[in-house]
């Protein structure tokens, strides 16, 4: 069994995962685009991503751009959490995510760890934990 988060995005997925992916040093994979399928979206959307992959050692997750009859909404339902060892690099992926984005807990020492949590300029919250 394996359980993965599938983001939605609205139609800045490739932007999204690009960042991503340099970020993690994770690739993307299985990508396709709305070109040549069979639902009903404007011309100026078929190159949008209805499915991709980020893959990288410990990353692995799924994205697509919503069809524009699908609303995203934003909301704390989901969390990216990403565990490091080393503190200094999460304190640093911390300082990338929430760069453009809003900071809901400064990166601090707490009583496991380091942590950090953040909503990115993508509108994905993340939380950001290192080991002591």
């Amino acid at each position: 069994m394996k359980v993965q988060s599938y983001l939605a995005f609205n139609g800045n997925c490739q932007e999204a995962l690009s960042f991503y992916g340099e970020l993690f040093n994770a690739k993307i994979e299985n990508k396709t685009t709305y070109e040549d399928k069979k639902i009903d979206v404007p011309s100026s959307y078929r190159k949008k991503l209805q499915h991709a992959e980020l893959r990288g050692k410990g990353v692995g997750f799924m994205a697509y751009d919503a069809a524009p009859d699908t609303p995203i909404n934003s909301g704390n339902q989901v969390h990216m959490s990403v565990d490091f060892n080393d503190k200094h690099e999460a304190e640093s992926v911390f300082n990338d995510l929430s760069k453009n984005g809003i900071t809901h807990t400064r990166f601090a020492e707490k009583e496991w760890g380091f942590y950090g949590r953040c909503t990115d300029e993508f509108g994905i919250n993340w939380m950001v934990n290192a080991k002591k």
